[in-house]
């Protein structure tokens, strides 16, 4: 696991503070400088198969699904950066060993077997990089998550979708949640069952500062947040 000990997760990378645009390497390379404990970012697959970090499907109109990427690598973002493949994306990641690749495979728009398809490959760059042991995988979509352990047993794998117990995700054999802060207001004993069940817990995405403190007085192990700068600042 990370070396930094904070609870930290940057969502999308650090940006809102920055000169950096969102899911950017620059974005990244922030939220390493801070210490931050993981560093999240969305993967989505083009038209010919090559993985692309945005989060949103479309970028500047253009649909990464739809579309190959000769096209999208000329796509620039707000920060003159170019769309960053995967590959570059985990490159830059690969330099360092403190901040954690948080991977979320956003689900396809356009198929359960591309979802699936981009689950693999995935799981077959973080191998070919090399970058294993400093990388999670977190998806909305349930077969994916299974699918992650499925190629990469050891890996560490959170589900997002807020909609399964802490004994459905120890049964499934996940590694633990990433739920959004609603969910576990409204079921407050789940941290403390998931802790209970070697279940790590992860919530998204926080940003006000007494919500940040709720959840450090329930011992969550992770916050996912646009303030990252904030959280560091609070949590110490």
């Amino acid at each position: 696991m990370s070396q930094n000990k904070n609870k930290v997760i940057a969502h999308r990378g650090a940006w809102k503070n920055t000169s950096a645009t969102e899911n950017s390497i620059a974005a990244l390379e922030n939220a390493i400088k801070l210490k931050c404990y993981g560093s999240e970012f969305d993967v989505h697959m083009s038209a010919d198969s090559v993985l692309f970090v945005h989060h949103d499907h479309a970028v500047k109109g253009t649909d990464i699904e739809k579309t190959n990427s000769t096209e999208l690598l000329q796509i620039k973002l707000e920060n003159g950066e170019n769309l960053p493949t995967l590959e570059a994306y985990l490159k830059a990641g690969a330099k360092q060993k403190n901040t954690r690749l948080i991977l979320e495979i956003k689900t396809s728009s356009i198929s359960k077997e591309r979802s699936l398809a981009l689950t693999e490959k995935c799981v077959e760059m973080v191998k070919k990089l090399k970058v294993e042991g400093i990388t999670d995988y977190i998806a909305f979509d349930y077969d994916v998550c299974l699918k992650v352990k499925q190629l990469a047993p050891n890996a560490h794998v959170e589900y997002l979708n807020g909609d399964k117990t802490p004994a459905e995700i120890k049964a499934a054999g996940l590694s633990g949640v990433d739920y959004h802060f609603t969910v576990f207001k409204k079921n407050e004993n789940w941290i403390k069952e998931m802790h209970q069940l070697n279940l790590s817990t992860n919530t998204w995405t926080v940003n006000d500062e007494p919500v940040m403190k709720w959840f450090l007085d329930q011992n969550v192990d992770f916050i996912t947040t646009n303030e990252p700068e904030l959280l560091l600042k609070i949590s110490k």
